[in-house]
């Protein structure tokens, strides 16, 4: 199986090398940003894709958009430090078929390359009891009020790119992403660009 890692951080690719070492015949292939990420995934094809939310310019949340809307059918699991349950439900909601924590256990990440690699989905226990019976708490989250490309467009927001900028990342008009910028202070009930950042920051997303 060919596996797609696409992380800023070479310890991360070094440390899943290590992790999958008794997994039989496993080729990796690296990329560290969304733009490589996607080059990589257009030439080589892998069998399945481990993406970190966090990656530098746009999300893991906007390249895996643009794989699955390039090849529906790949397999793609989300990989982030952030263990908050609405980061597992946007991954989900985005089209990817599972989430695994950075802060987990290390074998979290062998099952899900198992569970997904064969067809499956994936989500750490803990996690997905989580989402299970969250019910109002998971509600409360400001989080939970965004979709995947509302949320890549905060955290842009939050980095310090212009919504000009923005469009440019996330391959859309300057009126969509400032349309949603007004959308998202509705949503979360705030009335300026700066209390958007600071509530992005406080969720951990920035």
């Amino acid at each position: 199986m060919r596996i797609l890692i696409v992380d800023d951080h070479p310890i991360v690719a070094s440390g899943c090398r290590a992790v999958l070492a008794d997994e039989g015949e496993i080729e990796i292939l690296e990329a560290a940003d969304a733009e490589d990420g996607e080059c990589v995934f257009i030439v080589e094809r892998p069998e399945l894709c481990i993406i970190d939310i966090n990656l530098p310019t746009v999300s893991g949340f906007e390249l895996a958009r643009r794989i699955l809307e390039r090849a529906p059918e790949a397999r793609i699991i989300m990989f982030s430090m952030n263990d908050d349950p609405a980061f597992a439900a946007r991954a989900i909601e985005c089209g990817a078929k599972g989430y695994v924590s950075k802060t987990g256990d290390p074998d979290d990440l062998v099952e899900a390359i198992r569970a997904v690699g064969g067809g499956g989905t994936y989500l750490p226990t803990a996690i997905a009891r989580s989402i299970a019976f969250a019910g109002p708490t998971l509600a409360q989250s400001p989080l939970s009020k965004l979709n995947a490309r509302e949320m890549e467009i905060l955290r842009l927001l939050s980095a310090g790119k212009s919504l000009s900028e923005i469009a440019w990342l996330v391959q859309s008009s300057y009126k969509t992403v400032a349309n949603t910028s007004s959308i998202m202070r509705q949503k979360l009930g705030v009335k300026t660009s700066v209390e958007l950042v600071r509530l992005a920051i406080d969720s951990g997303v920035a």
